[in-house]
């Protein structure tokens, strides 16, 4: 294979206006199985954005769209590839159970130990250093738990616990247009249970719940957003996979 391409801050990121107020902003030179989607959504009285990438160019200062209002923050969940600009955002919210990582983001905690390697891009970042590259702290002014809602005036999102990816995992609903933001619960790609603090028990518990959400668009944490036969068919196949495999469910699933 030959050199990458070096790729500076200016031609880094990428923002595409979905419907209903919601763009996609990605980092088009990571490889799609690392690319975290960011998701920016325009409300009355302040925005959200869902995750913040990598985190080796700086967020505000190359796209606009998140500088330009206030904003809350919220972390899907605290692997590096989707927390890597939280410090960048004043407001801040996750889970309470991964708190912790997102105030002390050890690469070995963020599963960036494993994954952060020259082997995610398509296109090298100007001045990237595997051996170097870490996420700076960012602690969380607010700790969500199921059931919560993250208001934004005239939208308010719903935040389900999703664990089984990562213990403190989450999504957002909007019940009023069926928006789901996913995080890395489920999306249309391999769905990974197998990182450092994931479990397919709770998995499986998950994702039976979600089963029938009632979902118009679900916007997942990586590859492209897709409707409720696909997210109902993604989520039959891996439980079916698992239960082919032995794996059981753990009972009783108590909300966090």
């Amino acid at each position: 294979m030959g050199t990458l391409a070096v790729i500076d801050a200016p031609d880094w990121y990428e923002t595409i206006r979905m419907s209903d107020g919601v763009t996609l902003i990605h980092e088009p030179w990571i490889k799609p199985f690392f690319r975290c989607n960011m998701w920016h959504v325009r409300g009355r009285d302040r925005d959200l954005l869902f995750d913040t990438g990598l985190g080796h160019f700086s967020l505000r200062r190359h796209v606009p769209l998140v500088s330009e209002r206030k904003l809350t923050c919220v972390a899907s969940h605290t692997h590096f590839d989707h927390i890597g600009c939280h410090h960048e955002f004043p407001e801040r919210c996750v889970h309470a159970a991964e708190a912790q990582i997102l105030a002390d983001p050890r690469n070995e905690w963020t599963a960036a130990g494993t994954y952060a390697t020259d082997e995610m891009f398509d296109g090298m970042p100007q001045g990237w250093d595997t051996a170097r590259y870490g996420i700076l702290p960012a602690p969380a002014g607010r700790l969500l738990a199921h059931g919560d809602v993250v208001d934004l005036g005239d939208r308010a999102f719903e935040v389900i616990h999703t664990p089984g990816h990562s213990p403190g995992g989450i999504a957002l609903y909007e019940n009023r247009t069926g928006i789901l933001l996913s995080g890395d619960i489920i999306y249309d790609g391999p769905l990974i249970d197998d990182v450092y603090h994931s479990d397919i028990s709770d998995y499986m518990a998950t994702l039976m719940r979600l089963r029938d959400l009632d979902v118009s668009v679900v916007h997942g944490g990586h590859f492209p957003s897709f409707g409720k036969v696909r997210y109902r068919q993604l989520v039959d196949e891996y439980l079916e996979q698992k239960r082919q495999a032995g794996c059981h469910l753990r009972q009783p699933w108590n909300a966090g």
